[in-house]
């Protein structure tokens, strides 16, 4: 006996934008990361933290990193600490503040981000950029912006 579903106009707006938002996220970042462990050897965490670092022309404290990822201080942590075993990442003490690092990108790490980001973008083509056009593109980095902006909330 095939399931039943809720056809979407029985649920409310809202609960169904809250539902496709974790829905696209969970099978974006699963068919990122699946991509990405196969071809490199890279965990999508790693992923994030590399295309932080590859964005900025400076070195970034890691406390920022925590700031701007989606993971935890711990979590950030634990990644720089694999990144810099694998040669990917420097991790120097900051002039600004004795008590924190700042960490940057190895030329390896350059070169493993740029290859990495060829393949996060191939795999994302046909289920994500590929169907949506600018404006809608534009219009889902505004809603992000909206809901980060308010996190704390």
């Amino acid at each position: 006996m095939p399931k039943k579903k809720l056809p979407p106009a029985e649920m409310p707006v809202a609960d169904h934008a809250f539902y496709g938002l974790v829905w696209a996220g969970t099978v974006l970042t699963d068919r990122v990361d699946r991509a990405l462990s196969k071809a490199h050897d890279l965990p999508v965490s790693w992923f994030e933290v590399l295309l932080w670092l590859a964005s900025s022309p400076d070195p970034v404290p890691a406390s920022v990193l925590g700031n701007s990822t989606m993971l935890s201080r711990s979590q950030v942590s634990r990644v720089i600490d694999a990144l810099q075993s694998r040669g990917l990442v420097t991790r120097t003490p900051s002039t600004r503040d004795a008590r924190s690092v700042e960490v940057a990108l190895t030329p390896e790490g350059h070169r493993l981000f740029e290859e990495a980001d060829a393949t996060r973008r191939a795999c994302l083509g046909p289920v994500f950029t590929d169907l949506l056009d600018e404006d809608d593109l534009r219009a889902l980095s505004k809603v992000w912006q909206k809901l980060k902006a308010n996190k704390d909330a």
